[in-house]
């Protein structure tokens, strides 16, 4: 059985932001989503570690997923005033023998008020069940399945993730014992603030992705001290005791950008990007004509199908699924459903809409809209409406859905032809086959077949433009 750490307690200081470093999205999903997610190919233990804002990112974690995988899920607290670092993320402490744990959902050791002596209490290993065990840490949101599966396969003691960097700074650097065809064997690594000026030239870093076999951490977690220029207890330090005591250490050289982490604003955007690129060439690759790709925003969880055709400036998010549909020049889908339609150029979808075998046209706003077969040009705002196939919705279209306190539906059947410029007041309900004249503000129901003429009568006075001049 293999188990997952992952490593989520950092303050993230330099994000500068209120927002716990790991819930920053990128494409839409949070940099914690992608390293669960991937992680849930390899392991049904998974052991989240928390300590800055720890609640909010627990709330956040049973917020996205669903219950069945939440029972996969243990939350601990890191001691991070008695044991900072990557180290000490995986430290729980015994008194006497016996271990303080809560239950499932939050195992959170506590630090008794009375001081313990060395032999009342030492430092083990978090609980977990499988025999190796993957540490990842929760800000690299685009290391791949293969790229754990390689680790796993791997029958060494330890096995971790390495990378040539083009600027190493800020990386541990990987001090080789010796190389193979396929794998580099590593006797230390060395964080970057501990390095000599010499072994600040290394290349050859610590991307962050480990697999230890349990034995090994069960060994060696006791022994670490926060003995370096952080004062921290470092992970890595397990690599160098294990390796004094014959273990075998490999590393595997991977793709760079796999083993990206984020610690910075700057580093967030560059990442998105980095991901709209994979996201785009995917859509490409399954078929979907982009045009300018490098101007189209689109969130890892939209979905397309069939023929789909997205133009320059388009912006799709949330879990939206385009289907056999043009999405043309600067249009936003938002979380939303276009299917065999045509949509733009500069319309907004809101959220909650469904639409299919429609035309929206430009400057056209639809919101919780379901819509089947209609035709909508230009300068209207379809909110909380139901519209029926064969309708027609005239230029200036406004369904006025709110009333100051809530908000109402708009019912509108098959063969509705609405003219330009009329307000249909909800809740309102018009029926098939229906006339409304250009210029109406509807504001009771409608039967089938009607005509609906609803706006003042006009009156033309003759040599009215004179009569009013001459009075100046």
């Amino acid at each position: 059985m293999v188990s997952v750490i992952i490593l989520a307690a950092g303050l993230g200081t330099r994000m500068n932001s209120k927002i716990p470093k790991v819930l920053h999205k990128i494409c839409g999903k949070s940099m914690i989503e992608y390293v669960i997610d991937v992680t849930l190919g390899i392991s049904s233990d998974i052991h989240i570690v928390l300590f800055h804002q720890n609640q909010n990112i627990r709330d956040y974690i049973n917020q996205i997923y669903p219950n069945y995988l939440l029972d996969k899920f243990h939350f601990h607290i890191q001691m991070h005033d008695k044991y900072p670092g990557t180290g000490g993320a995986l430290i729980v402490e015994k008194w006497h023998g016996q271990m303080e744990q809560a239950n499932l959902q939050l195992c959170s050791t506590l630090i008794p008020n009375n001081e313990n002596t060395e032999q009342d209490q030492y430092k083990t290993l978090l609980p977990c069940q499988g025999d190796k065990i993957v540490v990842i840490n929760g800000d690299t949101p685009f290391v791949a399945i293969s790229d754990l599966e390689t680790l796993l396969q791997d029958s060494s003691d330890i096995s971790l993730g390495i990378f040539h960097a083009k600027n190493p700074k800020g990386y541990g650097r990987i001090i080789q014992s010796n190389t193979s065809k396929d794998k580099i064997y590593i006797s230390r690594i060395i964080e970057d603030k501990d390095c000599s000026l010499e072994q600040r030239e290394i290349s050859l870093v610590n991307g962050g992705i480990y697999c230890f076999s349990k034995e090994i951490l069960d060994r060696y977690i006791p022994s670490l001290k926060p003995s370096n220029a952080q004062n921290e207890y470092y992970l890595t330090d397990i690599i160098a005791l294990a390796c004094r005591d014959g273990a075998l250490v490999s590393g595997h050289i991977m793709e760079a950008g796999n083993l990206l982490g984020i610690n910075s604003r700057v580093e967030l955007a560059n990442a998105e990007n980095i991901m709209l690129d994979r996201l785009r060439l995917k859509a490409m690759q399954q078929g979907v004509t982009m045009r300018i790709p490098n101007s189209i925003y689109i969130d890892s969880s939209v979905i397309f199908e069939g023929e789909c055709v997205i133009e320059n400036g388009a912006c799709i998010t949330g879990r939206s699924l385009i289907k056999n549909s043009h999405i043309k020049a600067h249009t936003v889908v938002e979380d939303s459903q276009v299917i065999n339609s045509d949509i733009g150029p500069s319309a907004h979808i809101r959220p909650n809409c469904k639409i299919i075998d429609s035309h929206i046209g430009n400057f056209v706003e639809c919101k919780k809209a379901n819509l089947s077969g209609v035709k909508a040009g230009h300068l209207s705002y379809l909110g909380d409406c139901t519209i029926g196939e064969g309708s027609n919705i005239g230029a200036g279209v406004i369904t006025c859905n709110y009333d100051g306190k809530e908000k109402h539906q708009t019912i509108i059947g098959k063969n509705v032809f609405v003219g330009s410029d009329c307000q249909l007041v909800a809740p309102i309900e018009i029926e098939d086959n229906v006339l409304i004249a250009a210029g109406s503000t509807v504001t009771k129901n409608v039967k089938l077949g009607s005509l609906v003429i609803a706006r003042q009568k006009q009156v033309n006075h003759e040599n009215g433009f004179f009569r009013f001049f001459s009075q100046e």
